[in-house]
């Protein structure tokens, strides 16, 4: 894996897609480019948050697919249905220190057409826990079109009752968000010896209207003060993403956790090393198109998919200013371990309805979860409202010490 998302690996030697192939959105570009001319350079975070959220032409709201083998990268529940699994594990273990309560909400933000959701379920079907007659699902996307889609996919595999997006504001459960922090909008700044610059997309003043960076005073106070809160001093020239964006949506999240727990999924580390300038000195911002990464925003806009590492740090900051307990936080590796993927990987070879092929296919899949240099670096916060700080959750046996 380099950089965010899993690449899916070459094996069968297929060629190679061809990348002009996948274009760009011309009405999308003429909207920013006509936007740029009327008023200006943009933040960057406008510019990302267009890419990928115009309504009708952004990277996320189209009907095509994103995530999986046939769309632009593959996350962890598109990988093998063991990552959900596992995952039941987990929400099993949290119904149950909460009282087991009578209807257990897990809202998933992302939810897209309902893969994590209907390994979870399989899942606690096979183990005949009594949470799958109380668990209701409520998919959040920004596309309404991908909500009637993830309560289809939910019917055909045997679970019409279960979607609930609908279920009031208010949850006793959990919320589950797998990589999604890492494509909220950021800003993008460069550190000079004055302070922390801004850099703004604008349009190039000779050729053709390409995007370019154009420097100039950051556009809200709230950007040095994040880095100066973290104690984070750039370096000259070195360029860094800031998203200021994650407070608000730990907020929202946790205004409608009434009890239970918040877990959030995604590649990141603590300021210090995330703003590293040695390691990260052009920062972490990267493009993600048929399961090939790069570094360039302003190519595929609209097909292609933008993301950037996410600042752990801020994120248990949010947390805390959202009254939301921090009950732990450690890499994937260690949560999965801890929630016994091992022993599931296990029982899945002794099965004899289990096929060679695809016993190799979910082991090659656990590696990739579990490799340190891969998915299973990714961070995985936990943060609670009501509900017991210790003994610890299972998946997080493995916690990280906090800082101090």
């Amino acid at each position: 894996m380099t950089g965010s998302r899993d690449i899916v690996a070459d094996v069968r030697r297929e060629p190679r897609p061809d990348l002009e192939a996948v274009g760009e959105s011309t009405e999308l570009l003429e909207r920013i480019r006509t936007d740029i001319r009327l008023n200006g350079p943009i933040t960057f975070a406008r510019f990302m948050e267009r890419a990928l959220y115009e309504p009708g032409l952004g990277y996320y709201r189209s009907p095509d697919a994103r995530p999986g083998r046939a769309g632009d990268f593959l996350t962890a529940p598109e990988a093998d249905p063991i990552f959900g699994t596992t995952m039941a594990r987990q929400l099993a273990e949290v119904w149950r220190r909460l009282g087991e309560p009578d209807r257990f909400i897990v809202r998933e933000p992302g939810a897209g057409t309902g893969t994590l959701a209907i390994a979870i379920l399989r899942a606690l079907a096979a183990s005949k826990s009594s949470l799958v007659g109380c668990i209701r699902w409520q998919p959040e996307e920004i596309e309404p079109a991908r909500l009637d889609a993830f309560g289809r996919a939910l019917a055909a595999a045997g679970f019409p009752e279960v979607a609930s997006p609908d279920d009031g504001p208010s949850i006793v459960g959990a919320i589950v968000a797998n990589e999604v922090l890492d494509a909220l909008a950021v800003h993008r700044v460069v550190g000079r010896p004055s302070g922390p610059r801004e850099l703004f997309v604008g349009l190039a003043t000779d050729g053709p209207a390409q995007f370019v960076h154009v420097e100039g005073d950051p556009s809200d106070p709230r950007l040095a003060a994040r880095l100066s809160r973290e104690g984070i001093v750039l370096a000259d020239g070195q360029r860094a993403e800031i998203c200021l964006a994650v407070h608000d949506w730990v907020s929202d999240q946790a205004a409608r956790l009434e009890r239970g727990v918040l877990i959030a999924i995604d590649y990141g580390y603590p300021a210090a090393e995330l703003y590293d300038p040695i390691r990260r000195a052009g920062g972490t911002l990267r493009a993600y198109v048929r399961h090939r990464v790069h570094d360039d925003p302003f190519r595929h806009v609209g097909r292609q998919d933008l993301t950037a590492h996410v600042d752990v740090t801020a994120v248990e900051q949010a947390a805390a200013d959202a009254a939301l307990d921090h009950l732990g936080t450690t890499t994937q590796a260690e949560f999965l371990t801890g929630l016994g993927i091992g022993e599931i990987l296990v029982a899945l070879q002794a099965d004899p309805a289990t096929t060679l092929p695809s016993y190799l296919a979910t082991r090659a899949a656990v590696m990739r979860m579990l490799d340190p240099a891969a998915m299973g670096r990714f961070r995985v916060m936990v943060f609670g409202r009501g509900i017991a700080l210790e003994p610890p959750l299972a998946g997080l046996a493995y916690r990280i010490p906090p800082r101090t």
